[in-house]
């Protein structure tokens, strides 16, 4: 199934993120995530793509895919990113995920790494949604920005570069992370007055420790309100705690998501089922009730 399909009137989708196993490990380790995954009964789970374009890790990309897709019976998407991918690795990754019945990619510039030297087939996403929607039948979503991409120079080029990847032929949008809901709900806003009509999920990461948020936050660019700000400092030295007060924030975000009628939840899980389900847990009935 199509991504966009998943989409019916009022529906919320839940979906969920997965990354692969480190170079050290099987790919096959990755089963005891989706072990924990599958209880939650995500729509459907995303697979990132390797730093550095690495042919071992892209190609354990398209397998944990398929994995996801015919062996847990769970829609799967595969992403793909223009620094990791030239446009014959490309096509031989589509060629793979159509033989293994996995319909859907998420086609992304992805972050550059210094330790790798990237791709140059492919200079920004547009160019790789629109390579990938004319080889192949597959449903292909893209990645928007609630706080601006840290590269655009501001907020109407961001979303006229949004709305280049729709052109292209994207149908459905993912948020980066964000932890402020009245950024998303503005981004929002602005997507729909410029005439993208696509559904739009919100990304939601969870954070259970001071490292990862730091990190992220360096990456993608988030700002930390000061109500998430004064629960790191509070409780960010006891990861017990900080786990805890992570869960309840991000559960917080997406109570008054789907309160406000968000078309769907994509979890970061980092690859943690047991944060996932805790959340699940705590938002399950809320979205079965969106969804009657």
């Amino acid at each position: 199934m199509k991504i966009a399909q998943l989409f019916g009137k009022g529906k919320t989708v839940f979906s969920c993120e997965v990354f692969p196993p480190k170079k050290t490990s099987p790919v096959d380790s990755i089963y005891k995530t989706l072990d924990g995954l599958k209880d939650i009964h995500p729509d459907f789970i995303s697979v990132t793509f390797g730093a550095g374009g690495s042919s071992n890790v892209n190609q354990s990309t398209a397998e944990i895919a398929s994995i996801i897709q015919n062996q847990y019976h769970i829609t799967a998407m595969a992403h793909l990113t223009c620094v990791g991918c030239t446009k014959g690795e490309a096509t031989e990754i589509l060629a793979q995920l159509k033989n293994s019945g996995v319909e859907n990619v998420l086609a992304l510039r992805g972050d550059r790494n210094p330790d790798f030297p990237p791709k140059e087939d492919f200079l920004h996403a547009n160019e790789l949604v629109s390579f990938i929607h004319r080889r192949g039948d597959f449903g292909v979503s893209a990645a928007c920005y609630p706080e601006v991409h840290p590269e655009a120079r501001d907020l109407e080029e961001d979303i006229q570069h949004l709305k280049e990847k729709v052109d292209a032929g994207a149908t459905h949008l993912i948020s980066q992370l964000f932890f402020d809901n009245n950024d998303f709900y503005s981004f929002l806003y602005r997507v729909r007055q410029a005439g993208i009509t696509v559904p739009v999920e919100a990304g939601i990461m969870p954070v259970t420790n001071r490292k990862q948020i730091e990190r992220m936050v360096s990456l993608c660019g988030a700002s930390l309100p000061k109500k998430f700000v004064r629960i790191m400092h509070r409780y960010g030295d006891d990861p017990a705690a900080m786990q805890d007060a992570g869960i309840a924030y991000a559960v917080e975000q997406i109570v008054d998501l789907i309160s406000n009628g968000v078309q769907g939840i994509h979890l970061y899980t980092m690859n943690n089922p047991t944060v996932a389900h805790r959340i699940n847990q705590a938002v399950a009935s809320l979205i079965r009730c969106a969804n009657r």
